[in-house]
């Protein structure tokens, strides 16, 4: 029996997730047939398939339109971030090879669960419809979870897991019952057809609806929660820290540029005609989480928890490029989106490596003179820290400097005017703040002593080649930034926003 045109189109424009799903299901197939001797093939086999995955883009990128009666969206915006999330899953494998095998967990449903998270951010950052959003969102979350505990010796790793598990169901609850308020306000879950409704009120002069009102708090909620937004982040620091570190590289990056782009969809298209109902959200928000990120993230020793909250931080950022309402805002939220994968991706595999067996040594102090044992690895780490920090030439300076431009952009609006700039000179006030807990860091690897209680092994070549790529990606963008800004200008416009 022959597909129909249709049918086809249906297939191409999801394809990207079908390839990262199938090389899961392959990876589960043959793991009992593999002895334990050779399950770093599975390994390769993983990374292969997000390589195939991110080949499968072209095909979306070419065959554009909407998927499966108008549920999925196959436009720029989507294929941009579908880019996105597949390289942040591609170093994440990248780096878990040798870390699993040090750890004694190496397993091959480890890799295909990797790549079922990755196939349902892309169906979040696809989605046109808010239950197709759920959807993905659970593809996601439910293969996170089990990430997250898969050091099953570890009791830290076991909280984690827990945590995430019932902390994240209480916020897709939310998201769900967000869902049904809009439903019951619109009579559609439809985001085009949401925006359509809303634009009709707005042009007759009726006011918004109290459900949808209340629709977009709770789905605010849930989605705050994947983006560890303030005040729906006091789970990330424990959840970050208790998981294997590459593990801990993939949920601070995939997650949260999947959410962000259904976020992007919710408010700057389903509620476009109602920004002046979610704006203050957003600029309360933005403020609390950047505050709430550097603040705590000072006074922390193991650097990992450290560079937990610099990822609450950083989500603050681009709340702020979020509050600009505007499509240069979406511009800048992609390229931010981008750079901060390559840098904090990176950053995690570099801890992935330095803690050692069991995850030991994550103190300040136990990087103490690595400028001097292991350059190299001490100058890739520097960048990762700096290009967090936003130093110019890195791919974090542009990334602050276009949020921030975005949002001052969109100062001449007479409503929130005066509201945009204080936001944004909070946000330069938090960026100073941050400085010192990434230069802390750079200071002891290079001017403190060596610590004679510990010496980092190699590195393994699998991740030499994750951190060559991220440190190449991070001064790219930081350099060159010409053409993924292109790039992420043309996934805005591709949004119908109002």
């Amino acid at each position: 029996m022959f597909l129909s045109h249709e049918q086809y189109a249906n297939i191409g424009r999801l394809f990207p997730e079908i390839v990262l799903c199938a090389f899961g299901l392959l990876i589960m197939a043959i793991d009992p047939f593999v002895g334990p001797a050779r399950q770093r093939f599975l390994g390769w086999l993983g990374f292969a398939g997000s390589l195939a995955g991110l080949a499968a883009v072209w095909v979306p990128a070419h065959h554009q339109g909407m998927a499966y009666s108008y549920l999925i969206s196959a436009d720029a915006f989507s294929v941009f971030l579908h880019v996105v999330i597949i390289a942040a899953a591609s170093l994440a494998i990248l780096g878990s090879i040798d870390y699993l095998e040090q750890e004694g967990i190496q397993r091959g449903e480890y890799y295909a669960l990797v790549l079922f998270a990755a196939a349902g951010m892309g169906i979040l950052a696809g989605a046109n419809e808010l239950v197709t959003a759920f959807i993905g969102l659970e593809i996601s979350s439910i293969s996170s979870y089990i990430l997250a505990g898969f050091r099953r010796r570890s009791l830290f790793s076991n909280e984690a897991a827990m945590k995430y598990f019932l902390l994240g169901s209480f916020a897709t609850a939310f998201f769900l019952y967000g869902i049904a308020m809009t439903y019951g306000a619109t009579g559609t879950t439809r985001i085009d057809q949401v925006q359509a409704f809303l634009s009709s009120l707005q042009s007759a002069g009726n006011s918004l609806p109290a459900l949808a009102i209340l629709g977009i708090g709770l789905m605010f909620v849930g989605l705050g929660f994947k983006v560890v937004a303030a005040p729906f982040q006091i789970y990330a620091p424990d959840v970050y820290e208790g998981a294997p570190t590459p593990v801990t590289a993939l949920l601070a990056s995939g997650p949260k540029v999947a959410t962000f782009a259904v976020m992007v969809r919710i408010f700057y298209v389903a509620f476009g005609p109602a920004g002046g109902t979610w704006f203050w959200m957003i600029w309360i928000s933005a403020v609390l989480t950047m505050f709430v990120g550097n603040l705590a993230a000072l006074v922390q020793t193991n650097v990992k928890r450290m560079l937990a909250y610099s990822s609450i931080a950083h989500a603050g950022y681009i709340l702020v490029a979020f509050a600009a309402m505007n499509e240069f805002g979406v511009t800048a939220i992609l390229f931010y989106l981008a750079a901060y994968v390559l840098m904090k991706v990176g950053a995690f595999l570099v801890l992935a490596h330095l803690g050692q067996q069991d995850e030991q040594h994550l103190s300040i102090r136990d990087y103490a003179g690595l400028g001097q044992r292991q350059p190299v690895l001490a100058v890739c780490f520097s960048l990762f820290l700096l290009s967090l920090l936003g130093l110019p030439a890195t791919a974090g300076f542009l990334g602050k400097f276009f949020a921030f431009q975005a949002a001052l952009y969109a100062h001449s609006s007479p409503a929130y005017g005066e509201a945009i700039v204080w936001l944004v000179v909070i946000a330069a006030i938090n960026s100073v703040i941050g400085s010192y807990y990434y230069l802390r860091v750079i200071v002891a690897m290079y001017f403190w002593d060596p610590s004679a209680e510990y010496t980092p092994s190699r590195v393994a070549p699998a991740l030499s080649v994750a951190l060559a790529l991220a440190a190449a990606g991070t001064l790219y963008l930081g350099l060159f930034p010409s053409r993924v800004l292109a790039l992420a200008k043309a996934a805005a416009e591709s949004l119908p926003l109002h």
